[in-house]
């Protein structure tokens, strides 16, 4: 009786289905044809593949909120099996295949995560964070986590917390999928030092293009696994990655200074990462840097006491742009005591404006998460769910000075409608592996410059149009920039943002997707 009732069920579930599919050939022009559908229908994950208008609606936005791609259906597995049965049997399909995305939290910003008219794979319902991480350790590496690639790096950190260690290379932003950021690199101002995320993986498994579940690893399947760490998704789908970590310090003291003169900001930020040994007492641990203007203060006022807001803006007044550079410098029970005498020593030569320099110390679990505290204000006023026309470059650090010339004096300052952040910092280029596909400036320091833009719906354009100025003033100056969350639409700007590394990122597309299946938001491979 009850398997009566379970098949009854079933049977009601998949008329749902074809009814909506039918609903949706009439509604729109699809590329899965009808006897695809049924194809689709007909496979063990029917009754998880989502194709009524909120869950493709859902999938068709990211947090740019500036691309709308709708697709076809949307996959929500509860286990890795689930994935590898859509995309074998899209890689099997001879007659037409459809493309297929990973979605964690959708945190791009020219619809990189969409599959217009495929099929988007929803990795958040893989599983919860109670089920996600597993702390290890082992003689060769130490302590390390096995983690789902659908995690979200707050829970892995709260995860690995409760054993007294946690991951060494993170995000500003803690609210990413550990799938997505190693998909890029994963940065932030511990980079300098500890590397991009990307550079603190031992092994990961990944659904390839052609629907084979393989583990990877500098030793086993290595052209896979360098491959895919930067690979923006183009050859396979991380589901668990096995990453490195550290002793976690308790808690974080935390400075910004601030600078009027370019030359002196730069100057000192690279004294401050030449120091980047893990070991290294005299070292920081975290090293960023920002543009402050008037016009985005409401970015960066925050930090400071509503008493040394008056004259912060002031000083802003006086010199129009101002540089900030922030530091932290982690601590436990052991160097507790040390700390502050090691940072003053760090610190001392530094070139800032005289008494403008201001420190708070914070539990390291609020360090990391500070931009949540941002996030939410931000709900609050309802300037969260907007559109975000953000640009974020790789700068060679002999071209710098041009850039902030070129750039900040004479586009920004002028133009007069950056609100958002705008991030400045060095990163060392030893600490980046170069077998892997993410793509920096081929010099030892670079710098890294976000633009994070947030606007109206009605005046979004304003921003990419200078973000269009930004790339057109590097080009014309021969300013040899490389994006980060790179957004191409032609193969030949594919090809020149590679470089040397083009051949072998196609070599990899056609032995581990070589029908194109995977990522096709990007438009690497499926460009117009």
């Amino acid at each position: 009786m009850a398997q009566n009732h379970l098949m009854a069920s079933r049977c009601m579930i998949i008329l749902l289905i074809m009814m909506s599919l039918l609903l949706s050939m009439v509604c729109q022009s699809k590329p899965l044809t009808d006897s695809l559908y049924h194809k689709l229908l007909s496979l063990p994950i029917a009754d998880i593949l989502h194709v009524d208008s909120e869950s493709t609606h859902a999938a068709s936005v990211d947090f740019g909120l500036i691309v709308r791609e709708i697709p076809a259906a949307v996959l929500r597995p509860s286990c890795p099996k689930d994935i590898v049965t859509l995309v074998a049997f899209a890689y099997n399909e001879s007659s037409l295949p459809f493309t297929i995305s990973a979605r964690g939290c959708s945190h791009s910003i020219q619809g990189q995560a969409m599959a217009p008219d495929g099929v988007v794979v929803d990795m958040m319902s893989l599983g919860n964070k109670r089920r996600g991480t597993t702390v290890l350790w082992s003689w060769s590496l130490g302590h390390y986590a096995d983690v789902g690639g659908q995690q979200l790096w707050i829970d892995v950190l709260e995860e690995t917390l409760k054993h007294g260690v946690a991951p060494v290379s993170w995000t500003d932003y803690l609210y990413l999928t550990v799938g997505g950021t190693l998909s890029n690199a994963g940065i932030s101002g511990e980079t300098f030092r500890y590397g991009p995320q990307i550079s603190n993986v031992y092994e990961m498994d990944v659904i390839t293009g052609t629907g084979d579940f393989l583990t990877c690893s500098p030793d086993k399947n290595p052209e896979l696994f360098y491959s895919v760490l930067g690979g923006l998704g183009q050859f396979g789908i991380i589901t668990r990655a096995r990453i490195a970590l550290g002793q976690a310090p308790k808690r974080v003291k935390w400075v910004r200074m601030l600078y009027s003169d370019f030359s002196d900001f730069t100057i000192d930020q690279e004294s401050l990462i030449s120091h980047h040994g893990r070991d290294q007492d005299e070292a920081l641990d975290y090293v960023e840097g920002s543009l402050l203007m008037h016009r985005n203060s409401d970015s960066w006022t925050s930090f400071f006491s509503l008493s040394d807001r008056q004259r912060l803006m002031s000083l802003v007044t006086e010199h129009e742009l101002l540089y900030c550079i922030e530091v932290a410098k982690f601590y436990d029970g052991r160097t507790q005591t040390t700390v502050d005498k090691a940072l003053e020593i760090i610190l001392k030569d530094l070139s800032h404006v005289p008494e403008f320099m201001f420190e708070k110390d914070v539990a390291y679990v609020d360090f990391l998460n500070r931009v949540r505290v941002e996030e939410l204000k931000l709900r609050r006023q309802g300037l969260w769910n907007v559109p975000h026309p953000w640009l974020n470059l790789f700068v060679p650090k002999s071209r710098i000075a041009d850039f902030n010339t070129g750039v900040f004096n004479n586009i920004v300052l002028k133009k007069n409608i950056t609100t958002g952040l705008v991030l400045i910092y060095p990163m060392n280029n030893d600490k980046w592996d170069d077998r892997m596909s993410a793509v920096i400036p081929d010099e030892d320091v670079f710098y890294t410059v976000g633009f994070l833009h947030s606007s109206g719906f009605e005046d979004w354009q304003e921003f990419d149009l200078q973000n269009k100025e930004v790339l057109l003033f590097c080009e014309n100056n021969g300013i040899k920039v490389k994006q980060y969350l790179p957004n191409y639409n032609t193969e030949r700007e594919w090809m020149e943002h590679f470089g040397s590394k083009w051949r072998t990122f196609q070599e990899s597309k056609a032995q581990f997707d070589p029908k194109m299946l995977l990522s096709p938001g990007q438009r690497i491979f499926n460009h117009n």
